[in-house]
């Protein structure tokens, strides 16, 4: 996952979750979002599979749609998604998780499916039960409006949106030069409590190729932990995070699983990225790599824990290469490193070597919005990069006003 991303697969002509074939999908607004924007959607698999597979947040404190959509997932199959903005539908006991089934009851019947195969997610404020006044109605008009086309795609992206400024979609083809007719297409929502824990948002991801479940699971997993477990806005793990691969099999074949999940895993990381950018109130969009580590599990614990200084995160929004703040946090970890033997490059110049100063930190210009922090550890050959942003007076006000 690169800072400014660029793909290493090609990208289909149509992006989104109905770019493969075999998929429907709607957005539309329901009221749920005081804006009057789109805010209830339904993305449907028409077959002729329904293999899916899924992760969710792993806060224990999840919301009633995650449970329903494990409920769901348990037999590999799900045939069709309803998500909306405006409420998490999160902390609302059991009148919540009725409020869940009820939803995807209704869905199903619109939808001449059953509800044991409507996976449902949900963002918005937590503790405020859904209006089903206006959530069913939302379903409704959904059901009425479902379409295969572009704009489909593009409404459906709109309608998961919270505090999002632009939709996120993808689409890739599977195979090494894109002749292989299998393609992947995906929507994402997320610009604050963003942190790593199996999946960190809202995503569909659809695909027209063959799949068993198993390697759907495999696949996704594999693709998650790069991707999205690499992306880390605020340290604030959300209680309704959700990541759904629907496959349809309308293609006809069988891919090479490794070059699938290749495919399927840079496509997440182009979302991933796309989160990062549109993060709440972000001037900038830091990659932290942490490289010649004794493992990938130290590169990465150092990566993370950078990501989650406030101290460094306010340096880069104050144009401060402050690199001193980045080597206090790359000491409270448990990784292999000699404290003598490390180096910290910030945007290409060395301002920490051995431990100690390296070049004129006046060198470094933090005023572009891509930034670049490595961590040498001179401890092996293992390397990981997280995504993360700068924190800013904007994110504070959008916080603090968030539900008022």
């Amino acid at each position: 996952m690169s800072l400014a991303y660029t793909s290493t697969h090609p990208s289909a002509a149509a992006t989104g979750v109905t770019a493969p074939a075999g998929f429907t999908a709607a957005g539309v607004p329901a009221g749920l979002k005081s804006t009057g924007k789109n805010d209830v959607v339904l993305v449907k698999n028409l077959g002729p599979q329904f293999t899916a597979a899924g992760v969710f947040t792993s806060n224990r404190v999840a919301a009633a749609p995650v449970h329903w959509s494990k409920q769901v997932l348990a037999d590999g199959r799900i045939d069709a998604v309803l998500l909306n903005s405006g409420g998490a539908n999160a902390c609302t006991g059991p009148e919540g998780f009725g409020n869940t089934h009820r939803s995807a009851e209704y869905a199903a019947e619109l939808l001449g499916i059953s509800a044991s195969d409507v996976a449902v997610a949900s963002t918005g404020l937590i503790g405020v039960q859904l209006p089903m006044d206006k959530l069913l109605p939302g379903v409704k008009a959904a059901a009425e409006l479902m379409a295969d086309d572009q704009n489909s795609a593009d409404a459906a992206a709109a309608g998961i949106m919270t505090t999002d400024t632009v939709p996120k979609l993808v689409s890739r083809l599977v195979g090494p030069d894109g002749s292989t007719q299998v393609t992947i297409g995906g929507m994402a929502k997320g610009a604050g409590m963003l942190a790593p824990a199996l999946a960190t948002m809202l995503v569909v991801l659809t695909t027209d190729a063959v799949l068993s479940s198993d390697q759907a699971d495999t696949a996704l997993r594999a693709a998650t932990a790069m991707s999205f477990d690499r992306a880390d806005s605020d340290g604030c793990m959300s209680t309704n995070d959700t990541v759904l691969l629907l496959a349809s099999g309308a293609s006809g074949t069988t891919p090479d699983i490794a070059e699938f999940t290749a495919a399927l895993t840079d496509a997440c990381c182009e979302l991933a990225a796309k989160l990062i950018e549109d993060a709440e109130g972000a001037d900038h969009t830091i990659a932290i790599r942490t490289y010649n580590a004794a493992t990938e599990a130290d590169a990465l614990e150092v990566s993370k824990a950078v990501s989650r200084s406030n101290l460094v995160k306010t340096a880069v929004f104050g144009k401060d290469p402050n690199w001193g703040r980045v080597l206090s946090e790359v000491g409270t970890t448990k990784a292999a490193f000699e404290a003598d033997q490390l180096n910290v490059s910030i945007n290409g110049v060395m301002v920490c070597k051995n431990g100690g100063v390296g070049e004129d930190r006046n060198l470094v210009s933090l005023e572009e919005r891509n930034v670049s922090i490595e961590i040498d550890l001179n401890a092996g050959s293992e390397e990981a990069t997280v995504l993360t942003n700068d924190l800013t007076h904007d994110y504070v006000h959008e916080n603090s006003a968030y539900s008022s």
